[in-house]
């Protein structure tokens, strides 16, 4: 088996995004940031995922990626296959004529054995979720934490929500009359 840039670089991307979609939608920007993989090679990727129902993309301020389905739902199989990797060992892809067309032998001696391989590639893929690399991800100690933008606080601490309106009485003195103000200088003449 081969396996590519395409289908390590989905699975990285899909691991990023399942790490910080509980703060909502994640952006491809984001991602090629953190991940340094080029934007429009995961927007081309996140095309996929989106058809395969993987993923779900939301537009305008606000907006990007979210998974379609629970993490635990989806497979390291499901991603790989949905952005077209294929999983494959034998010389022929899979189809029985490892040798040209010209030797008639058909399958090669080894046939069997990368057939096999395969099987058990897939079948270990499957086995693992997203949610079990998000898991390994959290065991490492990757902590995520919500990047969205905050509204400052008079007090100078972030929140989300708006400062609590707090009551001081003061007493109101008064001022003292300006000089250069026009009304003063109708009154002084």
């Amino acid at each position: 088996m081969r396996l590519t840039t395409k289908g390590r670089f989905a699975v990285t991307a899909m691991i990023d995004l399942a790490l910080r979609e509980t703060h909502g939608p994640v952006t491809l920007a984001g991602i090629s940031q953190r991940q340094k993989i080029s934007l429009s090679y995961l927007e081309q990727l996140f095309g996929k995922l989106r058809r395969f129902n993987i993923v779900e993309s939301t537009r305008g301020p606000g907006g990007g990626y979210t998974l379609a389905r629970k993490s635990d739902e989806i497979s390291v199989a499901d991603i790989i296959v949905a952005v077209d990797e294929p999983l494959d060992a034998t010389q022929c892809g899979g189809k029985g004529n490892c040798h040209s067309d010209e030797d008639n032998q058909g399958r090669c001696m080894t046939h069997d054995l990368w057939s096999n391989l395969n099987s058990k590639m897939v079948e270990y893929l499957s086995s693992v979720s997203l949610r079990d690399l998000v898991q390994q991800q959290e065991g490492r100690g990757i902590v995520i934490h919500d990047m969205r933008q905050k509204k400052m606080r008079g007090d100078g601490f972030k929140t989300d929500k708006p400062a609590p309106i707090i009551a001081v009485k003061k007493e109101i003195t008064p001022k003292r009359p300006l000089i250069n103000s026009v009304f003063n200088l109708a009154q002084q003449s």
